[in-house]
C-alpha cells in the first residue's frame, strides 16, 4: 500500500473511531496553502477538536506518534487559527487530539499538544 492510500485508510479508520466515541465530524482534510492542514475537525460535546491522524502499516520504523514533530504541530496550530477565523463555530473550548493508526488499530490521545495563543 502506498503512503497516500495508507493515509486515506488511516483517516477513514480515525473518523469511524471518533464517531463511535461520540465525536461529531464537521470537516475533513482542511488545507490552507502556505499555512497547514487539519485532518479532522470535530466536536466532542461542546469542545471543538482539531485532530491530527498519523498512520503506519507497521512499527518497523517507529510508532506513528513519533512522526509528530514541532514543525508539524506549528502547521496544525496555524491551520486551526485560520479555520477559527473563517468559521464561527460556537464552542466552549478548543483542543488538539491525535489518532494514531497502527495496523488498522486506532488509538486516541486527547490534548496531545497545546497551542500558545
Amino acid at each position: 500500500m502506498d503512503k497516500y492510500a495508507l493515509g486515506d485508510s488511516g483517516e477513514m479508520i480515525a473518523q469511524k473511531y471518533l464517531t463511535e466515541n461520540g465525536y461529531v465530524i464537521l470537516d475533513t482534510n482542511v488545507r490552507y496553502q502556505n499555512v497547514g492542514e487539519i485532518d479532522i475537525v470535530a466536536k466532542d460535546g461542546g469542545i471543538l477538536v482539531f485532530v491530527e491522524v498519523r498512520a503506519r502499516s507497521n512499527a518497523r520504523f517507529g510508532h506513528p506518534l513519533e512522526t509528530i514533530t514541532p514543525a508539524k504541530i506549528k502547521k496544525v496550530v496555524a491551520a486551526s487559527r485560520r479555520y477559527l477565523s473563517l468559521n464561527k463555530i460556537p464552542a466552549s473550548g478548543y483542543r488538539y487530539d491525535v489518532v494514531s493508526v497502527l495496523r488498522d488499530t486506532p488509538m486516541l490521545i486527547k490534548n496531545a499538544f497545546y497551542a500558545h495563543w
